[in-house]
């Protein structure tokens, strides 16, 4: 079995995830196949510096993400054509893992790690999504914490996403994070062992 683990930013993914792997699911992490997807000297890189420019080119080769996030930041063209730069080897990846863990190691749980599963439209390449939330007060709270950041700051990520109450009425499964660690584990729990999962 598959899950697509998504939330909204600060609500607490990361945490749902490790409680997850802790119980025996094998963990893909969509952040991370996007940075491998433009590790030096991948065709991906090779194209995304041709569109945006050399300068995102770091003396060791590497991709310069930060600044390349203040060039799509705001411009929803730049931001698009990035993504369309970026999403299909992206999933490909995600597939050919799935697919992998799937061969060798059936009866285990796949958990794959998603922020933006839902904007980017990739529902449908699991048989259930499990959404972290807590309330939008507490996301921006937690993410100014977090981050060190504005109300104004945090305002504009949370923007940038779709609206968490949203998410929460579009999930399988929803996992409260709003609590203690104790409550969003046995949430964890309950989740395991309502799938007979071992």
């Amino acid at each position: 079995m598959n899950i697509g683990l998504t939330g909204g930013i600060a609500c607490g993914k990361s945490t749902v995830a490790e409680m997850l792997v802790r119980r025996g699911a094998l963990l893909i992490d969509a952040d991370r196949i996007a940075r491998e997807v433009v590790e030096p000297g991948t065709p991906v890189l090779a194209q995304v510096i041709r569109r945006f420019g050399d300068d995102l080119l770091l003396p060791d080769g590497s991709l310069h993400r930060k600044k390349l996030g203040e060039r799509v930041f705001g411009n929803r063209e730049a931001l698009r054509d990035l993504e369309n730069l970026l999403h299909p080897p992206i999933r490909a990846l995600i597939r050919e893992r799935m697919q992998t863990y799937a061969a060798e190691q059936p009866d285990k749980l796949v958990v794959v790690d998603v922020p933006l599963l839902y904007e980017s439209g990739q529902q449908a390449m699991y048989e259930q999504v499990m959404v972290v939330y807590v309330p939008r007060e507490v996301q921006l709270q937690r993410l100014m914490a977090r981050d060190g950041i504005t109300a104004e700051q945090a305002e504009k990520r949370l923007l940038s996403q779709m609206p968490i109450e949203e998410k929460k009425g579009l999930a399988d499964w929803v996992i409260d994070n709003s609590g203690t660690l104790e409550a969003t584990e046995k949430q964890v729990e309950a989740f395991w062992n309502e799938r007979g999962l071992s």
